[in-house]
């Protein structure tokens, strides 16, 4: 096949738009298996042989990264008639996630990026999240504890109508099984855990013909096996690891990680305030930075990193003692806020570029002041982790599974959608050109796209992570120049806004 035609078919792979058969209403989304506590969504019965359903695809982990990728493969021509299987025991899957809109948010939360929202909307999964509550901030402001620097980021600095949407999880994971439910895709869930994997099994039964594979593949070996905790067993081509940082596909599969703990706790809660905030904030304290985000009515989320006994006292410490420790931690705590600069004022930069951002002229704000605390308290550790490999022969790694990353700028989830998107993409190709799916030279193609990528991000965020856990005089300044200098110097602040819009670019002058 020449290149000409081979671009042609990969361009072509989101497009034309098709509509497809609306099986939303409740007797269609899910069908009752028979396969012990198995449930088929939106398809028919994958096809069997010696009792063992097989699959095109099994996704191991029905996450919002894992359940993305599901979606992205039920949306495109391409690969919507592909057998996809998701294994996961959360009862939410089968059941439906439980949202109370008239309640306070639950402080599991994500902050998606302008990318990531139309990827969104791409697989037709962001109606659904706009149908619930919700976030979008057009401004972020950050800033150090030493009273030296702050920066303000603003969408209009970039032409772009908003920064961000902070949305809870379970949002994003309900909406995006919506949206799978709303196509005629050949999904099905398993509602166990994944004990054993044999990815060369000498008994691979022979595959069926399928219609979306012209490669007919009926020796053994061509099929990974996967074992379940519920004793059932079924067969698939590619195996996705979507299984979290603890991934169970990762361990089975031998891939070999890097990486570190921090030796800081992430304090997550929901708090409240008398009027609605429309700003992220975020500030960097001694211990790590807290963050103030938006979720809609009159709520915020905070994201507060400290070290362990720190978060473990904040924890159990009383509501009352705790919101005055977050208004403290976002206001005058640990030191005065950057009203004035020991570099003055913007013109102590104008020589470098003329022109100056939207958000300079705003100044320096005290972030609106918490009076509640409306959720629990939930405390994380937190790590970087990296898989040194993303993709063997008939498995592949997406999301927390393959990377694990500091929370300081919400990208964690982004880069795992971003992984879902570029996979989805590659097994199109895979399917246009009829190769097996599950070869390694197809899964190492979604691995070179994403993993400079993921790279590159989680070394931004270590060394943001590394630069503010010191506290040291000629530091403290350089840290003041860094922030009036992303403030102050347009195309920087510019290519910082646009990289963590999610635009594969390094915040570098462009």
């Amino acid at each position: 096949m020449n290149r000409l035609v081979r671009r042609n078919l990969v361009t072509n792979v989101f497009g034309p738009k098709t509509r497809l058969k609306n099986f939303c209403s409740a007797s269609a989304a899910k069908v009752s298996g028979s396969n012990g506590d198995h449930s088929y969504v939106q398809g028919e019965k994958p096809g069997s042989t010696d009792n063992f359903p097989q699959h095109d695809i099994a996704i191991v982990g029905g996450g919002m990264v894992g359940m993305a990728l599901a979606c992205s493969l039920a949306s495109m021509p391409l690969t919507k008639q592909l057998s996809i299987a998701i294994i996961d025991s959360n009862p939410a899957l089968k059941g439906g996630v439980s949202i109370k809109k008239d309640g306070p948010p639950d402080p599991r939360v994500s902050t998606v990026t302008p990318a990531t929202i139309s990827f969104f909307k791409d697989i037709d999964a962001w109606k659904y999240v706009e149908q619930q509550r919700h976030a979008y901030f057009d401004k972020m402001q950050v800033w150090d504890y030493t009273g030296l620097g702050y920066t303000k980021y603003h969408a209009r600095d970039v032409n772009k109508e908003f920064l961000g949407c902070v949305v809870e999880n379970k949002v994003l994971q309900s909406s995006l099984l919506s949206r799978v439910q709303c196509t005629d895709a050949q999904t099905t869930i398993y509602s166990s855990r994944l004990t054993s994997m044999n990815l060369s099994p000498s008994g691979s039964p022979t595959v069926a013909a399928n219609v979306s594979s012209k490669t007919t593949m009926n020796e053994p070996g061509h099929l990974a096996k996967l074992e379940l905790s519920d004793g059932s067993s079924l067969y698939a081509k590619l195996v996705v690891g979507a299984d979290g940082s603890k991934s169970r596909v990762r361990e089975l599969a031998g891939f070999k990680t890097t990486g570190w703990n921090y030796s800081q706790n992430a304090v997550i809660c929901t708090v409240e305030h008398t009027q609605e905030n429309f700003c992220a904030w975020q500030r960097f304290l001694p211990s790590g930075p807290i963050a103030l985000l938006p979720i809609g009515d009159n709520y915020s989320n905070i994201v507060w990193t400290m070290n362990p006994k720190e978060a473990t006292d904040r924890k159990v410490m009383d509501r009352d003692d705790f919101v005055k420790d977050v208004n403290s931690a976002l206001d005058s705590g640990y030191g005065p806020s950057p009203q004035s600069s020991i570099f003055g004022s913007q013109s102590f930069f104008s020589w470098l570029k003329p022109d100056v951002t939207v958000s300079v002229d705003e100044g320096f704000e005290v972030p609106p002041k918490v009076v509640k605390l409306a959720s629990e308290r939930m405390v994380f550790p937190l790590s970087l982790n990296h898989a040194k490999n993303y993709a063997s022969k008939r498995v592949v790694l997406i999301g927390d599974a393959a990377h694990t990353v500091h929370p300081l700028a919400g990208q964690g989830v982004n880069l795992g959608f971003g992984d879902a998107f570029s996979l989805s993409k590659v097994i199109a190709e895979g399917v246009a050109l009829g190769t097996d799916i599950g070869e390694v030279g197809l899964m190492k193609k979604y691995e070179a796209e994403r993993k400079p990528a993921n790279i590159a991000m989680m070394a931004i965020l270590d060394g943001f992570q590394k630069a503010y856990s010191v506290d040291f005089g000629p530091l403290n300044v350089l840290r003041a120049a860094a922030f009036h200098g992303a403030n102050y110097i347009s195309p920087l602040k510019k290519s910082i806004i646009s990289y963590a819009s999610g635009d594969q670019r390094l915040p570098l002058f462009t």
